[in-house]
């Protein structure tokens, strides 16, 4: 089977899902075959021999789809190379500390330890007040996150060039 990769992700307001086109992007130059699609649109892993899941982060938790695509595929992706990202700490500094030093959130911890991802990713993420709820204008507010887009292209898309090297060794 060729290299065929997978970027699967789940997104709110699709700042996650440009984050997820990135890292496709950096492994389609890599000489890679990649898809890249939401999470709800994946039907089968057997096509692919490599994984990249992310999702958007939101109150300490992954979206939904992320999370039952996760639960469901769980066997299936610990016989494969899998690398995991989340997108969703705004403001400066580094984002994993943002998150209290968490790489994913506590609940995905069982499923995780059964995939061992080769590597997880905590990205800083994009947070536009018009395109909030009101209820979310006002966690927004009461927390004092900063709004804008702090994503950190350079870093995605050298932890993508990490995931081709890695992919291009074991072909």
């Amino acid at each position: 089977m060729e290299n065929k990769v997978l970027v699967a992700y789940a997104t709110k307001y699709g700042a996650t899902a440009e984050i997820a086109e990135k890292v496709g992007e950096v492994l389609g130059q890599a000489g890679l075959d990649v898809d890249v699609t939401p999470v709800k649109s994946v039907r089968d892993l057997d096509a692919y021999n490599a994984v990249v899941l992310g999702s958007a982060v939101y109150v300490g938790q992954w979206r939904k789809p992320a999370v039952k695509f996760l639960k469901a595929n769980a066997q299936k992706l610990a016989g494969m190379p899998v690398w995991v990202f989340s997108s969703g700490p705004s403001g400066e500094g580094d984002p994993v500390e943002l998150v209290n030093g968490w790489l994913f959130p506590e609940g995905l911890k069982e499923q995780m330890d059964q995939i061992q991802p080769k590597d997880t990713a905590v990205f800083h993420g994009a947070v536009f007040a018009e395109k909030l709820g009101l209820i979310e204008k006002q966690m927004i507010k009461t927390v004092k996150a900063p709004t804008g887009d702090f994503r950190d292209w350079d870093a995605i898309a050298a932890w993508a060039a990490g995931i081709a090297d890695a992919l291009k060794v074991t072909a």
